[in-house]
């Protein structure tokens, strides 16, 4: 599974980099601030891409740029900051498209995700169990992203929240943990007996092989293999790849976990007050965009087994 270290870009790559770093400062006369904001987001989509077997600029395709900015949504980037995104690729791939490193500029006809209130797919329940069962086990990272996967479904966790944990947060003896959601409002979530074994053999037998001398950690449960917190960007991709190795062809990200646990909860029966609590949803109007899901299965279940269904 892939960990928070970022492989070296091919050369090709790195030069069209540098040059277009040269020409906004020398040509364009852009600040140095400027510069490293642009170059950041450019930076780190060029790494996503490489991580996903792009080698040249003429290799991308407006579907990989789209499936980029909404991965930085699910991830909980603010608005803002895809923007900015968006405009800083923009830039570059126009400079590429200038300098005919590439035929076409795909990044006219990007576009941002629209916010809406609908959900994105979600797992079956034989789904889930598949993905959680892709991590090898075999090795420590493994470990650790197989209780990272189990966490983030026992738990209906925001991505951000999972990387936010301190091992002050694990009651695993009370078979709960405790969660600091949006505006840092603190909540109490059971975890399934599942999710407390692999946490708890992460916990012990990997954690202390990742803590490192000198890495101020203050707690986080999650480590990379540098010692520090693991990202969110780490957590995107270690879904991804369990979701690929799963064979499943859905889009899949973090917050398909969380979507995934509102609904299998809410078609066992759960009380939707009770589902609220464990989101962390303030107001029920945003629990209740799950109702849906509950009804059409309501739907099902009287087709399937009613006599005149």
């Amino acid at each position: 599974m892939m960990d928070d270290s970022s492989t070296p870009l091919p050369l090709s790559l790195q030069r069209e980099l540098q040059s277009y770093k040269r020409y906004l400062a020398l040509e364009k006369g852009v600040s140095e601030n400027t510069i490293s904001a642009y170059m950041f987001d450019i930076d780190r989509f060029v790494q996503h891409m490489h991580q996903h077997g792009i080698t040249r600029f003429d290799e991308i395709q407006i579907a990989h740029v789209n499936a980029f900015l909404m991965m930085l949504e699910e991830l909980g980037l603010a608005l803002s900051s895809r923007t900015r995104t968006l405009s800083s690729l923009r830039g570059f791939f126009a400079f590429l498209f200038a300098n005919k490193s590439i035929n076409n500029d795909i990044t006219e006809k990007a576009e941002l995700p629209k916010s809406r209130r609908t959900l994105p797919d979600t797992l079956s329940i034989d789904e889930m169990l598949s993905i959680l069962e892709q991590p090898d086990t075999s090795t420590k990272a493994g470990i650790r992203d197989r209780a990272i996967l189990e966490l983030l479904y026992a738990c209906g966790l925001r991505v951000s929240e999972l990387c936010g944990l301190k091992q002050r947060d694990m009651l695993l003896e009370q078979e709960v943990i405790r969660v600091f959601g949006k505006g840092s409002k603190e909540r109490i979530v059971p975890v399934g007996s599942s999710a407390l074994e692999w946490v708890g053999q992460y916990q012990e037998d990997v954690r202390p092989h990742f803590m490192k001398v000198g890495k101020a950690t203050d707690d986080i449960m999650f480590l990379n293999q540098r010692g520090t917190g693991i990202s969110r960007m780490s957590v995107w991709s270690i879904v991804s790849e369990a979701t690929k190795g799963a064979g499943i062809e859905k889009h899949v990200y973090p917050h398909t976990f969380r979507h995934s646990f509102a609904t299998h909860l809410l078609e066992g029966g759960a009380d939707l007050r009770a589902l609220q609590e464990m989101l962390g949803h303030s107001d029920i109007s945003t629990t209740q965009i799950y109702t849906h899901i509950d009804r059409e299965f309501i739907r099902q279940v009287h087709k399937t087994y009613h006599p005149r269904g």
